[in-house]
């Protein structure tokens, strides 16, 4: 499904400018070396981090996508580590100080507890964890994004999917993206951040 969306667009689906969680709050990678970006499509918030001096991996299972990050990072001059994988094929004992789950709900919801998991056990203790993407709300919008609701997140559901851990940010807001052509217009969004005890 992913290949067909990136291969039929001549174009960054998603533009090329990182998504506004990052880039609304700088501080995100203070006391970061290293990021893992998944499931990230045309690699706009890998090569962000990739220019603010992280050593960034990334992965997505669509090779569109996957070319076109390396021909962004090689544009922008930096170093991603890009890989073609889905989900199930990326290596997740691999750890890293910064995890940035950006705009991934293309999971139900029994997948989305093992993928939880899954970023749970790529952040290293006090590493970083960044979720960001759509609540339900959305759907009225029709601005980008899943139009399953339970695919969708709330502050509740985050909350509980990582008890224990110190949150730094969980706040749900409205913005207006201009993200390329798969999010445009006024969106219903969360953020969540949380430091892995």
């Amino acid at each position: 499904m992913w290949e067909e969306r990136y291969s039929a667009s001549d174009g960054f689906v998603f533009g090329t400018e990182p998504a506004v969680v990052l880039t609304d709050n700088p501080w995100l990678t203070e006391g970061c070396q290293t990021a893992l970006c998944v499931a990230d499509g045309e690699g706009r918030n890998a090569v962000y981090l990739a220019g603010r001096g992280l050593a960034v991996a990334s992965f997505d299972p669509a090779p569109t996508a996957v070319e076109r990050s390396r021909a962004l990072a090689s544009r922008r001059g930096v170093e991603v580590e890009s890989h073609v994988a889905g989900w199930d094929d990326w290596d997740w004992s691999r750890q890293f100080d910064l995890v940035a789950a950006i705009f991934v709900q293309f999971a139900d919801p029994a997948f989305r507890q093992r993928q939880f998991a899954d970023l749970a056990k790529a952040t290293r203790p006090g590493g970083r964890l960044v979720v960001h993407g759509y609540r339900p709300e959305q759907i009225a919008f029709g601005t980008g994004g899943p139009r399953d609701p339970a695919h969708l997140y709330t502050a509740e559901m985050l909350a509980d999917a990582f008890a224990g851990w110190k949150i730094e940010r969980l706040a749900p807001y409205e913005r207006v993206l201009d993200e390329g052509k798969g999010h445009s217009g006024q969106s219903a969004l969360i953020d969540l951040v949380a430091i892995r005890p």
